[in-house]
């Protein structure tokens, strides 16, 4: 009986792999049990002076929240001392991202010669 071919027991192992493979993959989608509470930051009327990111750190005069991302991070004080400084500090960080940008591009096309 296990020599010859049964169609019949072919199609049932391929349904019954399917639907374990159907079931396995909508657990992977399914949303998980959380038991624990989730927890939020914010800023109160006496940490305004505060840094965000680093809320043991008082926050940069110059670093108010007006620009994109700002969130108080200037350990270094590398701000400068008027928003001229942190404007040019932010285009030039932005020219050097797009150079790195295409140097990661251009390194392994130059390596295919």
């Amino acid at each position: 009986i296990l020599t010859q071919f049964n169609p019949h027991i072919t199609i049932t192992m391929k349904v019954a792999a399917l639907t374990l493979l159907a079931a396995g993959s909508a657990a992977a989608f399914a949303p998980a049990q959380s038991t624990r509470q989730s927890t939020s930051l914010s800023m109160s009327s006496e940490n305004k002076d505060m840094s965000q990111s680093l809320p043991f750190m008082s926050r940069p005069k110059l670093l108010d929240g007006t620009l994109a991302g700002d969130v108080g991070f200037d350990p270094f004080g590398f701000a400068g001392a008027d928003k001229e400084s942190i404007f040019n500090m932010r285009e030039a960080e932005i020219k050097h991202s797009r150079l790195a940008m295409l140097a990661a591009v251009g390194w392994p096309l130059a390596e295919l010669r």
